[in-house]
């Protein structure tokens, strides 16, 4: 049975697609950008105030599903500028203290918005 996860306290779906669905015990959450869900807008910063607002986002589509940043298993960090890998890993290593989920990191010509960085997420449900 599929669930589709929605919440106000992450920015709202800028295509055809959820916030994330809930399936078979796991959440699969679609790609974060550093949009702030208060006022739809992409904020600018640092690739490290941008990487802390995706994973605000991410940690609170997780948590409406039932989970926590302690069930995810796999995330993907997509890059424009693969320069910035080592500031964003030290924001991304902030929200994931003791555990750490399998990780691929790639660099893309674009993401949507313009934005600097998009993670998504694989969590286990309890």
């Amino acid at each position: 049975m599929l669930h589709t996860i929605q919440t106000d306290n992450a920015p709202k779906a800028i295509g055809p697609y959820s916030q994330a669905v809930k399936a078979n015990g796991f959440v699969f959450v679609s790609g974060q950008i550093p949009i702030d869900p208060s006022t739809g807008q992409l904020i600018q910063g640092t690739a490290s105030e941008l990487t802390r607002q995706v994973m605000r986002n991410l940690t609170n589509i997780i948590e409406t599903a039932g989970s926590s940043l302690d069930n995810v298993v796999k995330t993907t960090i997509y890059l424009k500028d693969l320069s910035d890998f080592e500031e964003v890993n030290a924001a991304y290593s902030e929200f994931f203290p003791n555990h750490k989920p399998a990780r691929a990191t790639v660099e893309v010509a674009r993401l949507p918005k313009d934005a600097k960085v998009e993670i998504d997420a694989i969590a286990v449900c309890s």
